[in-house]
């Protein structure tokens, strides 16, 4: 059943969540949501917490039960009231929708109610009766002249959105922020849209975000200034994240709305986030806990509700957890001395210490027992005041505070002197914190766990006196005259606040802060290092043997052809004394299988296996092939090779032969193969066993997820692994889509990819950009098969991308509703170019008078270089209606060659005849090497001795890097090739320090 309905602005906290319609910008939409609450806002910014509590009630509950029904809404209709009349509408997935202007915030008093959708099944057959051609055209027309006059009406000079808004189903998924939604629902109502178009500065209320635990500090705010970045940045970034995008689309399609940052800030921002939230979810439950107890009290939960750390709450909380026997403070409360306190600082004058004497309780039998419970009292007031807490915190900003080590004086029987020797750097240390280095700090911790070290924060006695005398004379000065010996308390329990109190807090949150930041940046360095190897470029088109090094079990052989299919597996035994017969074997292999490059893992036996075929190389022994060798990282591949996957991979294959194949594979395809080992086997990270293991597993998985989704895959020859880390799906998806081009043949188009189970349209959105189907292969399929495998007939309607899209009879509740889409291929799916963008690629290429066959050829990058150069991108971009970062999408996607792949940009393997040994090397050697791993410290680099040398951190320098890469940090990562000079060889330590010349 249609229902017919007007358009109104969205309540800030609409308990049924719906379906915008319209396409809007997204300016407009979180300007229109913030204006329709600005009552809430008001409410927000006069909060008190007394008063607060009660209405917690009345946050949106997750559980909705109405949204439920929605399912039965027909994927390709929906319905539109313009106020008396509702026209039902074939849906176009690839249809394009002019975005209001900003003017659209001007708009928004004209619109009456909520929209919702319903349908019944008599209108649902009659809609696809009716003559949907027209009726599409109909909304197009209408939509178009509603935008025309938002544009007319607009004074502001901003550029229009970045593209269409995709109109797909969306599923209904929980969220936090309460914007509107471009996409139309299929189980359930979706509530965030998918925001579009460029956005300027924000007015101060669009920046509010509705959080599910409402604090005494603004989100977006605590997140700008631990980041560094723009607060309407920050608020883009957290609406684009509740709406389950993905890191990969958003810095590809959506560079306008996070002012064109990259992964890694983008990825910090989301860990900064997480760590908020996560602490207002334990600030929650712990007040929940302590009414629960009947110990609440104003005062403890505004300082609840004012803490920004775990740190700062575990402060807070502690004298309230179950089963503590209570602080000093509170026992003295307990005692009735609390009022005596009150009345020191706000009537010294009235307060006589001796009316609470009583000499049979303990704790009041003396004056010097109530003085001192007042004490403790006050000291825990100053404590736990945020005033007071952030002035000695902007103290210890300005002075010289100091983090020292020591050898541990009562050492451990179970302390291994090797690891005393280990921190010999450490037993003596002391630096400023704000000077200390990452890895001295986590070096510092892993001392201190095993026992070796004892590690202090010195915070100086100047901050403590100049703390001691504002508090004093400012923030706890009584309010009247009061008696020295009143005096006298007040000074202890400042004195002893600070010792016993907030000395403590402070050196926690510094080591807290130092260890976060230490962890983070390790973590950041091994993404950093992990993108950069799974970024190796590429060696196609080779036979390439693998060897896997041994001593008494043998060199493990394998050769794989260039589309990476095992040829042959072997062993032979080099190090035996078997070494000549077996290099009749080997040349015997190379020879009929036609390989000419061999690839050698850095394991055990490396060494001896890398001069064996350096010595026969030399000698010209496999003439008349010209053999060159490779030594890879064979980090994981042993784990790899007795994996379930591998099995499933290479059934029947010995794990030791199947440690060979990957080793081949790694420099046939980096990518591919890496991806099948779990990323912090790799090898290239630091102290990677010391930080959070959670943030690490998430950060490597988000750059995996990352570089494959930026490289883009062939759907239809991927693997099941690699197709599992595109943006937008996951294992069971990947699995389905195999399984369903097993089916029903190779994918023809994008649009097919809506057709498999469980991939919705949130998901087809997030993965479509990414995914490729090569036009060539498509081309040779269609001409053998005309129609798609067990197709259902309908009533079709034709898209401006060439798809069309037709009607299917709704089976099981719980199926899948499918769009049948005829096979008809879509030159555009070939290019990094979004299905939302495809009609402004289309009318991009009427512009130039290009087609979609000349796409990635020399003729079509003459037309749009000319056209480029005529017009210029900035008024092309106005024209089109789109922005600037969209249309080089655009442009890029239809210039680049088919088979383009921007791996080849990075360094490829570095193939040697050759060997060299550590005695050869003498100071002063210039010498050419890859880089092996990044870390804090220095940069390790192999220069083919069989010991990687260090080039300290200290040498490396802006003016020493390529100016030709884009850097985001001044490092080198893996796979890298310099030119270095050797500084110092320490022989019995080997040990190689070099200097950095130039990066290659």
């Amino acid at each position: 059943m249609f229902c017919f309905f007007q358009m109104s602005s969205l309540p800030r906290r609409a308990k049924v969540k719906v379906q915008t319609v319209v396409s809007k910008d997204e300016f407009s939409s979180f300007s229109e949501l913030s204006s329709a609450s600005e009552e809430d806002d008001k409410e927000d910014s006069a909060w008190e917490p007394q008063k607060k509590v009660p209405r917690r009630p009345k946050q949106p509950v997750p559980k909705e039960s109405k949204p439920k029904r929605v399912p039965r809404v027909k994927k390709n209709t929906l319905q539109i009231s313009d106020g008396s009349e509702g026209v039902a509408v074939k849906e176009e997935p690839e249809s394009s929708v002019p975005i209001a202007d900003v003017a659209l915030e001007n708009k928004k008093n004209k619109l009456d109610t909520v929209p919702t959708l319903k349908t019944t099944k008599t209108k649902r057959k009659n809609s696809v009766k009716s003559p949907s051609t027209q009726r599409t055209k109909k909304l197009k027309v209408n939509e178009t002249n509603k935008a025309s006059n938002f544009d007319s009406g607009s004074n502001s000079t901003d550029i229009p959105s970045t593209s269409t808004m995709w109109e797909g189903v969306c599923k209904k998924e929980e969220s936090e922020d309460d914007c509107a939604s471009g996409q139309s629902p299929l189980k359930k109502m979706k509530t965030e849209t998918c925001p579009q178009g460029q956005p300027v500065m924000f007015p101060a209320n669009a920046n509010n975000i509705i959080e599910e635990v409402e604090m005494n500090w603004d989100i977006v705010q605590v997140l700008s200034e631990r980041t560094n970045i723009e607060p309407w940045v920050c608020a883009n970034i957290i609406r684009l994240f509740d709406d389950d995008n993905t890191i990969p689309f958003i810095v590809r399609y959506r560079k306008e709305l996070i002012n064109n940052l990259d992964a890694d800030s983008l990825r910090e921002v989301q860990q900064a986030l997480e760590e908020l939230r996560s602490v207002a979810k334990k600030i929650r439950s712990t007040i929940q806990k302590i009414k629960k107890e009947g110990k609440m009290s104003e005062c403890l939960l505004k300082a609840l509700l004012n803490c920004k750390s775990s740190e700062e709450l575990e402060h807070v909380s502690a004298p309230y957890k179950t089963g503590s026997k209570g602080t000093k403070a509170q026992r003295a409360r307990q005692l009735g001395l609390e009022g005596a306190a009150r009345t020191l600082l706000e009537n010294p004058g009235e307060l006589n210490l001796l009316s609470y004497i009583q000499p049979n309780v303990e704790g009041l039998s003396t004056l010097q027992d109530i003085a001192t419970g007042v004490q403790h009292i006050l000291a825990d007031m100053i404590a736990k005041d945020r005033d007071s807490l952030d002035f000695v915190r902007k103290l210890c900003q300005n002075r010289y505070i100091s983090l020292q080590s020591s050898l541990t004086k009562v050492s451990s029987k179970k302390v291994n002197e090797k690891d005393v020797d280990k921190f010999v750097l450490y037993q003596n240390f002391s630096c400023n914190i704000r000077n200390i280095q990452h890895h001295q700090i986590l070096a510092i911790n892993r001392g201190e766990n095993l026992k070796v070290l004892t590690v202090k924060v010195n915070i100086p006695e100047g901050v403590k006196n100049e703390f001691c005398r504002w508090c004093i004379q400012n923030r706890w000065r009584p309010r009247s005259f009061a008696r020295p010996e009143l005096m006298k308390i007040l000074n202890k329990s400042l004195d002893d606040s600070f010792k016993r109190l907030i000395c403590p807090l402070l050196c926690r949150e510094l080591r807290a802060k130092l260890t976060s930041d230490a962890e983070k940046e390790s973590v950041m360095m091994f993404g950093r290092n992990l993108r950069q190897l799974l970024l190796t470029s590429p060696v196609p088109g080779r036979t390439l043997m693998g060897v896997d090094p041994g001593y008494k079990h043998g060199c493990k052989l394998a050769i794989i052809s260039p589309t990476s299919q095992i040829l042959h597996t072997d062993v032979v035994y080099l190090h035996c004394g078997q070494g000549f017969r077996e290099a009749e074997k080997i040349k015997r292999l190379l020879l009929n299988f036609n390989c000419s490059t061999v690839v050698i893992g850095n394991g055990t036996a490396c060494r001896e296996t890398e001069a064996y075929f350096a010595d026969l190389i030399m000698k010209n022994y496999f003439a008349p092939l010209d053999v060159v060798y490779c030594i890879v990282s064979e980090a994981g591949a042993s784990i790899y090779s007795v994996s379930s996957e591998a099995n499933k991979e290479m059934p029947g294959l010995d794990p030791n032969l199947r440690s060979a194949v990957s080793i081949a594979r790694r420099v046939q395809d980096p990518l591919a193969e890496l991806v099948k080992i779990e990323p912090k086997h790799i090898g290239v990270g630091m102290y990677q066993h010391d930080v959070s293991q959670t943030l690490l597993k998430a950060t490597l998985d988000s750059v995996v997820e990352e570089c494959v989704s930026f490289v883009g895959v062939d759907i239809n020859i991927c693997s099941e692994v690699l197709l599992r880390h595109i943006a937008g799906l996951n294992a069971n998806r990947a699995k389905n889509v195999i399984e369903w081009r097993e089916k029903n043949g190779p994918f023809i188009n994008r649009e097919q990819l809506k057709k498999v189970k469980g991939l919705g349209p949130k998901s087809f959105q997030q993965c479509a950009g990414f995914i490729r189907i090569n036009q060539d292969y498509i081309r040779t399929f269609c001409s053998q098969h005309t129609e798609s495998p067990g197709s259902i007939q309908g009533v079709a309607v034709t898209s401006p991308a060439g798809v069309e899209v037709t009607n299917e009879k709704q089976g099981k509740k719980k199926s899948k509703i499918e769009v049948n889409v005829v096979l008809q291929p879509n030159p555009l799916d070939q290019t990094c170019i979004h299905p939302e963008s495809y009609d402004i690629a289309m009318r991009f290429l009427s512009f130039i008078g290009g087609t979609l066959c000349e796409i990635g050829k020399p003729e079509m990058q003459q037309k749009v270089n000319l056209f480029l150069e005529n017009e210029g991108i900035e008024k092309i971009a106005e024209k089109l209606q789109t922005t600037v970062h969209t249309l080089q999408i655009i442009v890029d996607g239809l210039s680049q060659p088919e088979s383009f792949d921007f791996r080849t940009d990075f360094d490829k393997p570095d193939f040697k005849r050759s060997i060299v040994c550590l005695e050869d090397l003498q100071v002063g050697t210039v010498l050419t090497g890859k880089v092996e791993n990044a870390t804090l410290f220095g940069i390790f680099v192999d220069i083919g001795v069989g010991k990687a040398g260090l080039i300290p951190i200290r040498h490396v320098t802006e003016a020493k890097l390529s100016k030709t890469k884009k850097r985001t940090s001044l490092g080198l990562g893996p796979g890298e090739r310099v030119e270095v000079q050797v500084l110092n060889i320490d022989v019995p330590r080997s040990r190689i320090t070099l200097d950095l010349i130039r990066v290659l």
